[in-house]
């Protein structure tokens, strides 16, 4: 039995420790618990302990829920109610703004520390589920690259799938990444997002707002959006915003996804970007090959070293940086090279765009503009330049920034599917085709058994993880348009002579 008078006194207890409410809060926000939980009255308790997430609070609150029939007992039902409950301990989004911004007068760092730990402990970035992802490192001549497999999600009821069947289509909000989710209740198809805070930030006259991934992919993962719903966008202003936003916090990355189909992101409705406080494999990556602009002597550019194609621009002058991006986007847009099958447009489609990642390095600034075509063929009907065939046993989506950075994101299935190659392996077995479950795996399992003569218990995770690491980098080349062989470097050099 749950004993719900001591779990709300424990989540007051959390709240206030970690400032989400102040001692004069209590009251009000005990009353409000008791209206959601259908209590009748409270019963003040000292509580002694700390916690670093609210969870195991909120999961004995959620099974009094559903023992009392306030909730049915699904994964959407338990998400929406425990967000319901937290709203109940939330400060108001004024005062989360004033709060963020009181810190920002000692420094940008403070500022965002304290955000996202109230994003924690509000459950908004649900720490306890991302902590479950399994994540290492893959020694490759391009650094060491992050492979995740994402955990976090929870997998979807039978019962929350046919409701959201019988739910009638809503165009509010527009998307996940709008201005209006801040508070939003949710529904059947659709995350609350109680909990959910914006900072705003003026990028030059027009309103954008800062926000934290409510799945966090690396540390700090933050998302920049517009406050207007409007379609992403690679342009000269993408390049003043990402610098804005190094100027608001100097200690974070920002990058945008590609604004096309397959070589985007999964929102292309909604401009925004992403950043955040995580140093990536491609930010440590080597300018092997320098490349001198007439025009604008205050750059430095190279190629970088790494599987797909990648300029990188530094300068401490913003201007000039921004003016030599604009121009290399501009003669990407209208590139064409079949040599390389790099094709601007097919039948009036365009098929070129960038993802730019930004940082500060020092005093000055830096842009890796990372090439992209998302240009399809027979044999590759998903994608030219997109994870061919062979890989999609490991990895079939979109090659987005986080990719293009170094950090895979792998499908949950991974997880079981890897325990299930795991065992044959021990076992020896020849060929997997015959077992279902993994049959996709055939032709990889096969490789991999003929590059370790000894494989044994000890021995057999870390060759699996490699191994993936290593399908993950030759998806990362397959999303190269310039190949890394003497003809493909040949075609990037004749690139960047027609920018001149």
């Amino acid at each position: 039995m749950v004993d719900i008078q001591h779990e709300i006194a424990r989540l007051l207890n959390f709240a206030e420790q970690e400032l989400l409410i102040t001692p004069e809060d209590v009251v009000y926000s005990a009353n409000r618990l008791l209206d959601v939980l259908a209590v009748e009255s409270y019963r003040p308790e000292k509580i002694k302990e700390t916690l670093e997430t609210p969870t195991p609070i909120l999961l004995n609150m959620l099974d009094y829920a559903a023992g009392k029939g306030l909730i049915e007992n699904t994964a959407n039902e338990r998400d929406r109610f425990d967000t319901r409950i937290m709203d109940c301990v939330m400060p108001r989004p004024s005062e989360v703004v004033h709060r963020f911004w009181s810190l920002y007068r000692n420094s940008p760092k403070e500022a965002t520390d304290g955000y996202y730990r109230m994003n924690i402990a509000s459950n908004y970035i649900r720490k306890a589920r991302i902590d479950k992802n399994i994540a290492w490192k893959t020694a490759t001549e391009y650094g060491d690259l992050d492979v995740t497999i994402n955990l976090s999600k929870p997998e979807k009821d039978p019962r929350d799938i046919a409701k959201a069947k019988r739910m009638k289509s809503s165009a509010y909000p527009k998307c996940l990444l709008c201005r209006e989710n801040e508070g939003y209740a949710g529904r059947v198809n659709y995350p609350a997002r109680e909990t959910h805070r914006l900072i705003p930030l003026d990028f030059g006259g027009h309103e954008w707002f800062l926000q934290y991934s409510p799945y966090t992919y690396y540390n700090e993962h933050c998302i920049i959006l517009n406050g207007e719903h409007i379609p992403m966008k690679i342009s000269r202003e993408t390049f003043e915003n990402l610098i804005t936003f190094l100027r608001f916090f100097p200690h974070y990355f920002a990058g945008s996804n590609a604004d096309l189909p397959i070589v985007g992101g999964s929102i292309l409705s909604h401009d925004h970007y992403q950043g955040g406080r995580c140093t990536f494999a491609m930010e440590r990556a080597s300018v092997e090959k320098a490349y001198a602009f007439a025009d604008f002597p205050a750059v430095k550019a190279g190629r970088v070293k790494w599987p797909m194609s990648a300029l990188r621009l530094t300068s401490e002058d913003p201007k000039q940086l921004v003016a030599l991006a604009e121009k290399i986007l501009a003669a990407w847009r209208t590139y064409s090279d079949a040599s390389a099958e790099v094709l601007a447009e097919t039948d009036g489609t365009p098929h070129n765009t960038i993802t730019p990642i930004a940082r500060k390095r020092g005093s000055a600034f830096e842009f890796d503009l990372v090439l992209r075509n998302n240009r399809t063929t027979a044999e590759h009907p998903l994608g030219l330049f997109h994870p061919h065939a062979e890989v999609h046993h490991i990895k079939k989506e979109n090659i987005g920034l986080i990719e293009v950075l170094g950090l895979a994101i792998l499908p949950a299935r991974l997880k079981d599917e890897m325990l299930q190659v795991r065992a044959e392996l021990l076992k020896g077995t020849e060929d997997i085709s015959g077992i279902e479950a993994i049959a996709k795996h055939a032709d990889w399992y096969k490789k991999v058994k003929e590059s370790h003569a000894d494989i044994s218990a000890l021995s057999v995770g870390g060759i699996l993880k490699d191994e993936i690491g290593h399908v993950f980098l030759e998806v990362l080349t397959h999303a190269g348009v310039f190949k890394r062989d003497a003809a493909g470097m040949a075609a990037f050099d004749r690139f960047i002579g027609a920018v001149q």
